[in-house]
């Protein structure tokens, strides 16, 4: 969607899940074959899907939730 990888909280945020589900979601997603990571490097996912077999994302901007009161 940005034509760079995404970092996990870029993730996180465009489907609305915690850390760890995002976690879990990439260790799935590579033990399945469709994307490919090296451990301890930012943004080094690699889809392994031709980009024609993947659906066209659209930019969600959702708002940030925060248990403060503003006034």
């Amino acid at each position: 969607m940005h034509c760079r990888p995404p970092a996990e909280w870029e993730m996180q945020r465009h489907f609305g899940v915690t850390p760890p589900s995002v976690h879990q979601m990439s260790l799935t997603l590579e033990r399945a074959g469709f994307i490919r990571r090296q451990a301890g490097v930012p943004r080094s996912i690699e889809v392994l899907i031709p980009p024609e077999d993947l659906p066209i994302l659209q930019a969600q901007i959702q708002p940030v939730k925060t248990s403060v009161s503003r006034y």
